[in-house]
């Protein structure tokens, strides 16, 4: 067995020598990541950290072994096994599951939530959720991340996919959101689409660390989804973005590609040329002369 042991779990004698550390999960399960809610606020201020959300175990993977810092899942409490293949594919990584607001309706359910996702491997949760919902999960030792600036799903409130925070007023709302997440107990907080001289002004005055998604370079994390980065998906993609790869591009190769194999395939059989004397086996004439006339008679 190679020196990472079952479900990625590097035996203590390697673990240092990696940079990871061990870690026992909120359900009892001992690990190793590369970072810890204490390594990360320690860093703040000092480096800027490095985040995607990852769509697909390979992405996660991909991730992993590229250095990224920490990672964004999707959980949903009915199919968790989309994070958990996640999980598995990045053992090593500090892993937030995101959650849609509509999973909890109240403290009670957030808790729930919060507690399956640990129980898929999750090191933190990621919500949209009120401070109130954020404070259960803080009393019961589950760190979570809160989001201000553009909430998509509350987009609404703020008049449509925009940015937010270019007005004073605007301005404070934000901050005021930071600091009643930070007052209910999270420990980080994703902040889309405000102006980024904005974010690093905020960033200096709160203990949060602020994950910037369209929020400029102020922040204590620079968070990019895995699709955008890697250019998976069709076009525009996000004014905020950047497209390190066109993995679209060659998505589209490929279809091309299988459309082309079809088509000769179609044409071959249709000719005649397909199968071919090296694609058949074959059997003595007289062996099925011998079977035709036997056949005859029944």
């Amino acid at each position: 067995m190679s020196e990472v042991e079952k479900d990625g779990v590097v035996p203590a004698r390697n673990a240092h020598a990696r940079g990871l550390t061990r870690i026992v999960d909120a359900m009892g399960r001992y690990g190793t990541r590369n970072h810890t809610i204490k390594s990360m606020r320690d860093l703040k201020g000092k480096r800027v950290l490095v985040e995607t959300l990852a769509f697909t175990p390979e992405e996660a993977a991909a991730a992993e072994v590229a250095g990224i810092d920490t990672m964004k899942v999707r959980f949903d409490p009915e199919r968790p096994e989309l994070a958990a293949a996640l999980r598995k594919a990045a053992p090593n990584t500090f892993m937030s599951f995101a959650v849609q607001m509509s999973v909890a309706t109240s403290e009670e359910t957030a808790l729930k939530v919060a507690f399956a996702a640990m129980n898929v491997g999750a090191d933190a949760l990621m919500c949209q959720w009120s401070p109130r919902f954020i404070r259960a999960l803080a009393e019961a030792g589950i760190p979570a991340q809160g989001h201000a600036g553009l909430v998509p799903r509350k987009s609404t409130w703020t008049g449509g996919l925009r940015a937010v925070g270019k007005t004073l007023d605007e301005a404070l709302w934000i901050y005021e959101e930071i600091k009643a997440l930070e007052r209910a107990g999270a420990w980080a907080v994703e902040v889309e689409v405000i102006p980024a001289q904005l974010l690093a002004e905020i960033s200096k005055r709160t203990t949060l660390l602020t994950s910037s998604i369209g929020a400029g370079g102020g922040g204590d994390i620079q968070f990019l989804f895995a699709q955008d980065i890697l250019g998976d998906g069709p076009a525009p993609f996000p004014r905020h973005s950047k497209q390190y790869r066109d993995l679209q591009k060659m998505r589209d190769a490929m279809q091309q590609e299988r459309i082309a194999g079809f088509e000769e395939f179609i044409a071959d059989v249709r000719s005649g040329s397909f199968p071919g004397p090296e694609h058949v086996v074959n059997a003595r004439a007289d062996m099925i002369e011998a079977f035709a006339a036997a056949a005859d008679k029944t």
